[in-house]
């Protein structure tokens, strides 16, 4: 039932972590792990560590960007525990399994956990629908990384065995736009802002930040992401008469 469902992990410096991470899986019937640039993949501590996960290590999938690993992804969230300038939708763990157990089962979805001693970076989480936080002890907010994972594999555990079933009637039939593609249209977006000369090099930069925040809480289907992609083609079309 979390199949749909990947754990990714952004240049693990300590094999032994992705071990652990993948015992935290298993305790949890997940079993998607995708490893972006591994310091050090595949070691014995990691093995050692997952303390019969060995399945999960096994069919782990590395990328060597974040942007492949999610690219098929429809809802991407990522996860942190330091506060940011730049504010992003932010959700708990159990509003995290809400979200990605009750709507449709066929949505992939990616949970993306940064480096062990810096998180993730502000242009990786740009990339993300919602940003995951865990509440807790104020004065003491780092979590191991297996600790993080294993809070909110538990609380996608949880909600697969104690939600309602959905009715047919009630399921959205329109098939969400996958990370790949939204990067594709935010490509065209920032081009067609230049021609039309709304957007300015020395402001590019924040603009799309923002519209980038916009459009992820929207979270576009297919069909209006070629409405929206017709709509910059025309207005290019017209700037070049």
């Amino acid at each position: 039932m979390l199949s749909h469902i990947k754990i990714v992990l952004v240049e693990t410096s300590h094999p032994g972590n992705i071990g652990a991470v993948a015992r935290a899986m298993k305790n949890m019937s997940m079993t998607e792990l995708c490893l972006v640039t591994p310091k050090i993949f595949p070691c014995s501590e990691a093995t050692s560590r997952a303390a019969g996960a060995d399945d999960i290590l096994a069919r782990a999938q590395v990328y060597d960007t974040l942007q492949t690993a999610v690219a098929d992804c429809q809802l991407v969230i990522g996860a942190s525990a330091r506060s940011r300038t730049i504010s992003w939708p932010e959700i708990s763990p159990r509003q995290c399994a809400e979200l990605t157990t009750t709507k449709e089962s066929d949505q992939k979805v990616a949970i993306i956990f940064g480096r062990e001693n810096s998180g993730l970076k502000n242009h990786e989480l740009d990339l993300c629908h919602f940003l995951l936080r865990i509440p807790c002890n104020t004065e003491y907010s780092s979590l191991n990384i297996a600790a993080a994972v294993q809070v909110v594999c538990y609380e996608l555990f949880v909600a697969t065995h104690t939600q309602i079933p959905v009715s047919i009637g009630d399921v959205d039939k329109n098939i969400k736009a996958t990370a790949q593609q939204m990067e594709s249209f935010y490509t065209h977006l920032a081009e067609a802002l230049t021609d039309i000369g709304f957007m300015h090099p020395d402001k590019s930069k924040s603009i799309m930040r923002r519209l980038k925040r916009l459009y992820n809480r929207t979270q576009l289907d297919t069909k209006e992401l070629d409405i929206l992609r017709g709509i910059l083609r025309m207005s290019q079309d017209n700037q070049k008469k």
